[in-house]
């Protein structure tokens, strides 16, 4: 097996960028979810299934510089901390963060049609739904393509990494939960399948909604919808494409 593919995103919501290699640190990968679009007057990180057009702005973080595509428009800029601390909702969880100004909120409010915010996470992780890293097979892709009779962008499901497994039976990362794995030189720890929603069904250039894909997971899997896996970081390391990755024994 080898790392096919790398992602992450500095915005919570948006589009993965593919990446050639990663640090992987112990709270996860680094410059992962490092900001996210937040409404302040009712106190919540806003979410991609309600807000679908999140999955349209592109974002890059490098050099202290925040660069984000909103709407076609590439705005870039050094983020500017005020003093607002604030502790907003994220699926039940209270999360600290730190309102920045710039020129992303007046960009972000006229696509999304609200007055929003921008907001820097104080605690890696504080947005992320499950454990920090994400895992795909390709074998599950194929199965998932198969059932579904169309082409499965893996764009759609914004993995961590997407894992050649050759001709490995769909859905092998499955039988790995609570086992360890050596991708590059880090050591991931393999746990339950992520449960998935109506973002699979968003188109990852536009936001538009346009396969069943959810439907054909539900079909396949049962009403939990899980495909792919979650992991947490048991030891640092960098990782690159084309990275081997070792299933251990178990001890």
């Amino acid at each position: 097996m080898q790392i096919r593919d790398i992602g992450l995103s500095a915005l919570k919501g948006g589009p993965h960028t593919t990446r050639k290699n990663v640090l992987l640190e112990a709270d996860g990968p680094v410059g992962d979810r490092l900001f996210a679009v937040v409404d302040l007057a009712n106190g919540r990180v806003l979410k991609t299934v309600e807000h679908p057009l999140l999955i349209t702005c592109r974002a890059q973080w490098q050099d202290g510089v925040l660069s984000v595509d909103i709407g076609g428009q590439q705005i870039a800029a050094t983020p500017e901390f005020n003093d607002q601390n604030v502790t907003l909702d994220y699926w039940g969880r209270a999360v600290g963060m730190q309102v920045v100004d710039g020129p992303w909120a007046l960009a972000f409010s006229r696509l999304l049609g609200k007055d929003v915010a921008v907001a820097q996470i104080n605690t890696p992780g504080g947005v992320v739904y499950g454990d920090s890293v994400t895992i795909l097979t390709t074998s599950s892709l194929r199965r998932l393509a198969d059932e579904a009779a169309t082409t499965v962008d893996a764009r759609r499901f914004r993995a961590t990494f997407t894992i050649d497994t050759g001709d490995a039976a769909a859905q092998v990362e499955d039988s790995w939960a609570g086992r360890e794995l050596d991708v590059g030189s880090a050591r991931l720890r393999v746990g339950v399948g992520i449960p998935r929603c109506a973002v699979i069904d968003l188109e990852p250039d536009t936001g538009a909604r346009g396969t069943n894909l959810l439907k054909t997971l539900a079909r396949l899997n049962g009403s939990d919808i899980p495909f792919g896996v979650y992991a947490q970081v048991i030891r640092p390391g960098s990782v690159g494409c084309g990275d081997q990755v070792r299933l251990l024994p178990v001890s």
